[in-house]
Formats: structure tokens, C-alpha cells, sequence
């Protein structure tokens, strides 16, 4: 009692009962929140459109993202989060503000404090740490804890890893690839690299430019790459339409291309996050290697939905490989239920060593 009486803080307290608690997706692509007992309240893209001189932030969102490769020489749009990681503070801070606002605008609650759980990449340092653990701060959150991406998003599929038995999550997004095994509410293995969805969007752009002297923009590899990208052979071939400008004469150009050659293109990324899995599973202990043959391999986030993934994986590491229910909201779906169920999820993440409160 008297601990709890000296840590007591009476305005913190009178906010938390007008404020909601949010968890949120900080992804290099998109960014995701969601509301405790509410679900998922916004997912948007990653980017803010801010003026080049003052940094002023115009638009942030699906708005920003708009905007790309269409503004005018005092507007730029960017995404302030590069790898999984924060590279424009003061953009990252204005996002998240406007991000938290915008919940309590549509819940109609008057004074946006929430309690924030935000999901990181496992591979980052303590200084990407505090840039997030700021950001989160400065944007007005009254308490905020951090969570491994891999850690929400098992969660967030509804993997047992608080029991004793193995389970094993290949969460792939736009900055980084983030594999982990976990038991007893812990990761006994995990892998995080700076490959993932952005890479296969470079990728697809390089094989149009050395292949077709074809220079397209990242947004049109993006949408070739939900269109007809897989990473395992499909039982019917596509083709997509690449529009862009001729290297050669300058002129517009368009080149259609199968889902085979995007297959070649993606290959290099593909390979890359394949090779992360094995390496994990190969250091995994015995006892819950046989675990994950029983329960097999989650995939989840945006990454997790290229066609065929399951199927390649499968094929490589010889285990049961399925796709989680909607993965792309897997981490921010997982960062609600830590708040749902704060006693629970809080012995996670005091064990995990960075997955702590930050003050």
C-alpha cells in the first residue's frame, strides 16, 4: 500500500480515465494503431509531406503519401522511418502526434495521453531505443513501453509463447524481417535483418532499369509486387504492365513482364530472409525444433503475404509454414492485447531485454 502511495500520481491517474491505451505498428511502410477493447483504428502509411525549408509537416498518412513524385520544388514527401528505424525525429514525432490525435478525435475523448506500447525491431540499438521511446513522449503519450516487433506480432496470431511449447514467427515488413522462437514467454532465438519488402521494391526497380533500360518508380514496383509477385512457382502465370521512361531516349515507355521475371527480381531478398529462418532453426535446441514440427512456422506482417512464401519456406526448411489471419496487423493487433491483458503480457515484457517501460 504504501508503495502504491507513493508512486500514486493523481493527474496521471484523472487522465488515464478520459485517454485510450494505444498500441502501435511504428513500421517503415505503414503505420498502425489500435485502441484497447476497439481494434485497429488506423492504418495508414508512413510518410508526412513537410516544406523543404522550414520542415514544416503538411500532411502525414495516405494524404502525404499522395503526394509522392508529385510535388511541387518547396514540397518534399518522405518517410521518416528508414530499416525499421527512426532518421527524422522531429517528422517521426509530428506523425505520431498526429497519429495519437487522430484516435482521440474519432473517440471523441478530450485529452489525448494514452498509455503507448510500441512495437521495435529486435535487432535495434539502444540510441534507435531512445529515438522511438522519445518520439513517443514528445507526441504526448503519458506512459510508454516498448515490445520487439516478433514479440507483438506472436502475440498478436495468437501463438501460445507463454507456454511451455515452441513456437516460431517470420514477421516480414517494410524495413526489416524479424524471425524469433519463443518459450515460457521468451525468445530463445532471434533474427532481425534489414531485408524485406522495400528491398524486393529496389530490387524489381534495378531488374527493369538493367533489363528493359526501363526507369520506374518505387510505388509502381510496389503495386507489381502485390499484383503479381510470389516467391514460389504458381500454378498460372501472370503478367503486369511496368510504365515508366526509356534510359536510352527519354521517351515514356511501357514493358510487360510475367511473374516469373518479378520472381527473378524478388529472388535476391527472398533468398536473404529464407537463409534467416534456416539459420534460426539450425540454432534452435532440439527439444523445440520438434515443437515447431508439430506447430509449424507463423508468417506474418505485409512480407508474409507474398504469394507462394509459405509454400518456398516450406519446401526449404521441411516444416509446416502458414500465414497468420490478416498478418499485416499482427504486431499492432499484438501491442492491443499486451494492454488487454497488462498482468499477463507485462512478465514478457520484463523479460525480454528490450521490452521495458521507459520513463
Amino acid at each position: 500500500m504504501l508503495s502504491f502511495l507513493r508512486n500514486f500520481r493523481p493527474l496521471d491517474w484523472l487522465l488515464g480515465l478520459f485517454s485510450q491505451d494505444v498500441g502501435i505498428d511504428l513500421g517503415t511502410a505503414n503505420t498502425l494503431v489500435s485502441v484497447r477493447d476497439k481494434g485497429i483504428i488506423i492504418n495508414e502509411p508512413s510518410w508526412v509531406a513537410v516544406r523543404k525549408r522550414t520542415r514544416e509537416p503538411l500532411a502525414v498518412g495516405a494524404e502525404a503519401r499522395e503526394m509522392v513524385g508529385r510535388t511541387p520544388a518547396d514540397i518534399v514527401a518522405i518517410r521518416p522511418l528508414r530499416d525499421g528505424v527512426i532518421s527524422e525525429f522531429e517528422i517521426t514525432e509530428a506523425m505520431l502526434n498526429y497519429f495519437i490525435n487522430k484516435v482521440h478525435e474519432q473517440l471523441l475523448t478530450p485529452f489525448p495521453r494514452p498509455r503507448v506500447v510500441v512495437g521495435i525491431p529486435s535487432g535495434v540499438t539502444e540510441v534507435e531505443e531512445r529515438a522511438v521511446r522519445d518520439a513517443a513522449m514528445a507526441a504526448g503519450a503519458r506512459e510508454a513501453y516498448l515490445i520487439e516487433e516478433p514479440v507483438a506480432a506472436a502475440i498478436g496470431a495468437g501463438l501460445p509463447i507463454i507456454e511451455s511449447r515452441g513456437s516460431m514467427i517470420v514477421d516480414i515488413g517494410g524495413g526489416t524481417t524479424e524471425v524469433a522462437v519463443f518459450a515460457l514467454g521468451g525468445v530463445v532465438i532471434r533474427r532481425s535483418v534489414r531485408v524485406a519488402g522495400d528491398e524486393m521494391d529496389e530490387d524489381i526497380v534495378q531488374y527493369a532499369r538493367d533489363k528493359y533500360n526501363l526507369l520506374i518508380g518505387e510505388r509502381t514496383a510496389e503495386r507489381a509486387k502485390i499484383t503479381i509477385g510470389s516467391a514460389f512457382p504458381m500454378p498460372e502465370e501472370r503478367t503486369v504492365t511496368l510504365r515508366g521512361r526509356n534510359l536510352i531516349n527519354g521517351l515514356p515507355q511501357s514493358v510487360e513482364i510475367s511473374s516469373i521475371e518479378l520472381r527473378e527480381a524478388m529472388a535476391p531478398a527472398i533468398n536473404v530472409i529464407v537463409d534467416a529462418v534456416k539459420d534460426a532453426i539450425d540454432e534452435t535446441p532440439p527439444e523445440l525444433v520438434a515443437d515447431l514440427m508439430e506447430v509449424g512456422i507463423c508468417l506474418a506482417g505485409g512480407g508474409g503475404q507474398i504469394r507462394g512464401l509459405d509454400d518456398r519456406i516450406r519446401e526449404e526448411v521441411r516444416m509446416h509454414v502458414w500465414v497468420a489471419d490478416d498478418p499485416m496487423t499482427c504486431v499492432a493487433r499484438g501491442a492491443g492485447r499486451v494492454l488487454e491483458n497488462f498482468d499477463l503480457y507485462s512478465r514478457v515484457l520484463a523479460t525480454d531485454d528490450r521490452s521495458r517501460r521507459l520513463k
